[in-house]
């Protein structure tokens, strides 16, 4: 019988959950989820979902409460974000810290089960990594250019786990993953609120990812039979969307007024620095490397075909 592989997610979210799902049906994975309260998930109303899933309490931002980590798990699924401040990921640092100390002795004796570091870490990144593009194609070998607070952070992680995966022999894929979408995660408030988008001649390329297709990216790279060493995956979709046509097909999706258009100089005055931020980067990016070495099929590879499959009315708008 093939013995069961131990799996942690660390950062069970929306893409962490939809992952332990799906690995439920695999019954060679043991899937462990570390968690800050195993008291929430108790009465989390979907939890059926992840019957068979272990929760492992701990807190990225507190490397004590990581020790039970050490030596368990035989690949790590790291969706958890840095820090919201900063200059660096002190979670991505925290978790190699703690899977590290699988090198240390067994206090348990030389007679004691070994500790073992994983195989592989597969770890979800930003596509804001590469900062503005002036609308440009771009794939995965464009020379990292973070703007953002957090993209740095993002690409603090990234050298953080590739120097960590060359020192202790361990595989690591990247996957960048720009706006992320599903039924339940549209932006159906900031339509209601009416925020402002760009004119059309400032608007700017964006690009997108569903949900379900990030996980199965995931789970394909876990599943990968001879990883390589480090490798980069840009998880995006086929769409090529100015951000205020994304916007206008979801209003007009679940019959909502599309918002206003505004110019870039009356957005400098009216809309938050966060959403500023987004307004000033421009890229189209590529998709060939997960279809081509992932042999990645999309089930959403456009926005447009997820938002025709749901058929949604603004009675069943997402709560």
């Amino acid at each position: 019988m093939k013995k069961a592989q131990n799996i942690l997610i660390a950062g069970f979210g929306d893409i962490g959950q939809r992952v332990a799902a799906e690995l439920h049906s695999y019954h060679h994975y043991q899937v462990k989820a570390l968690v800050r309260k195993t008291s929430v998930l108790s009465r989390h109303p979907t939890k059926s979902r992840f019957l068979g899933v272990q929760f492992v309490r701990g807190d990225l931002g507190d490397l004590r409460s990581l020790q039970k980590l050490t030596g368990l798990v035989d690949t790590v699924l790291h969706f958890a974000p840095p820090p919201s401040f900063g200059k660096s990921d002190t979670h991505t640092k925290h978790l190699l810290a703690a899977l590290s100390a699988a090198q240390r002795p067994n206090p348990r004796g030389p007679h004691a089960r070994p500790r073992m570091l994983p195989r592989r870490i597969i770890y979800i990144s930003t596509t804001g990594v590469y900062g503005n593009c002036n609308g440009e194609w771009i794939d995965e070998t464009r020379q990292l250019k973070p703007e953002s607070a957090r993209a740095k952070r993002r690409v603090d992680a990234e050298c953080r786990l590739r120097k960590w995966g060359r020192l202790h022999g361990v595989a690591i894929t990247v996957l960048r993953a720009p706006g992320i979408y599903a039924r339940g995660r549209l932006p159906i408030d900031r339509l209601q609120r009416q925020t402002p988008v760009l004119l059309r001649d400032d608007d700017v390329f964006t690009n997108h990812i569903h949900a379900d297709d990030l996980a199965t990216a995931a789970i394909t790279a876990m599943r990968q039979r001879w990883p390589k060493q480090f490798r980069v995956f840009n998880v995006v979709d086929d769409s090529q969307l100015r951000m205020g046509d994304y916007f206008d097909q979801v209003a007009d999706a679940f019959d909502v007024k599309r918002p206003p258009r505004i110019s870039r100089a009356d957005a400098e005055a009216r809309i938050t620095p966060m959403l500023l931020s987004f307004m000033r980067e421009s890229r189209r990016i590529g998709n060939a490397r997960i279809k081509r070495e992932l042999k990645l099929a999309l089930k959403y590879p456009t926005l447009a075909s997820m938002l025709s499959a749901v058929k949604p009315t603004i009675k069943t708008l997402p709560d």
